[in-house]
């Protein structure tokens, strides 16, 4: 199994355990004198909490399935004209936050506002005043544009990834 059919068949359990819910809900008691829906409403209720439980054993499995083979695959990117190596969860956790903190860090190089100016001394003599930067402008540039187009790269290659990448199956102990 892929990892795309993986995360799309626990997405299609997860609406089944919803619906397994909602049916133990609606049908897990009903008055003395009306009619149960169901012949034995009892063992219908009880059918449908070990579907439940069953269903719920099956999003485990595939869960960790996707979670082996995300720790297992190695995917190679190219960030900026280099070839950069990580396992796919590790592109996940870049494209889910990290990126954007890296991003946010290069854009708080600012010059806070800081003005360049000429000042005139008491003595009448003047100084000029200039910023003094503790950073590259073009490199600042540079790193943010990376930064801001990786999680679009990230997911346009994980895309790929996801959809020719086998689930790597449990080993048995």
């Amino acid at each position: 199994m892929k990892l795309i059919e993986a995360m799309k068949k626990e997405k299609q359990l997860l609406e089944k355990a919803t619906d397994l819910r909602q049916k133990i809900r609606d049908h897990s008691a009903f008055l003395d004198f009306e009619t149960p829906v169901y012949p034995d409403q009892q063992a219908q209720v009880s059918g449908w909490l070990q579907s439940h439980s069953d269903v719920l054993k099956e999003v485990l499995d595939l869960r960790e399935g996707i979670q082996r083979t995300n720790l297992q695959t190695m995917v190679t990117i190219d960030i900026n004209g280099k070839a950069v190596t990580k396992s796919i969860a590790a592109w996940i956790h870049r494209r889910r936050q990290l990126a954007d903190l890296e991003q946010q860090a290069w854009q708080g190089l600012t010059d806070r506002n800081l003005k360049e100016a000429l000042l005139r001394e008491s003595t009448g003599k003047e100084r000029e005043i200039k910023i003094v930067r503790c950073y590259d402008p073009k490199e600042r540039d540079s790193k943010t544009e990376v930064f801001r187009t990786e999680p679009t790269t990230v997911d346009a290659t994980l895309e790929v990834v996801n959809a020719t990448t086998d689930v790597v199956p449990d080993l048995p102990f």
